[in-house]
């Protein structure tokens, strides 16, 4: 069964900085591109076709690993104008 898309494409996500730094958070502009997890959420990708999250609320859940140190479970997300 689909949820209902509440969000708007494209999308951001933002994930924290690198460990131990006081830097601001990396945001990444995701797209809608039809395809649904096995729960039902839609699923965004970047540009690149690397990044995949599925967004619920205001939650993005990393289906992909994210570039660079850390790893994170869930991510702040914002639709976009």
């Amino acid at each position: 069964m689909r949820r209902r898309d509440r969000w708007t494409d494209p999308s951001a996500t933002r994930s924290p900085g690198p460990p131990g730094r006081h830097g601001p958070p990396e945001v990444v502009v995701v797209h809608l591109i039809g395809v649904y997890t096995a729960t039902g959420e839609p699923v965004y990708t970047d540009e690149a076709g690397a990044f995949r999250v599925a967004i619920e609320g205001e939650v993005a859940r990393p289906l992909t690993a994210l570039p660079g140190p850390g790893c994170h479970a869930c991510l702040h997300a914002v639709p976009l104008p």
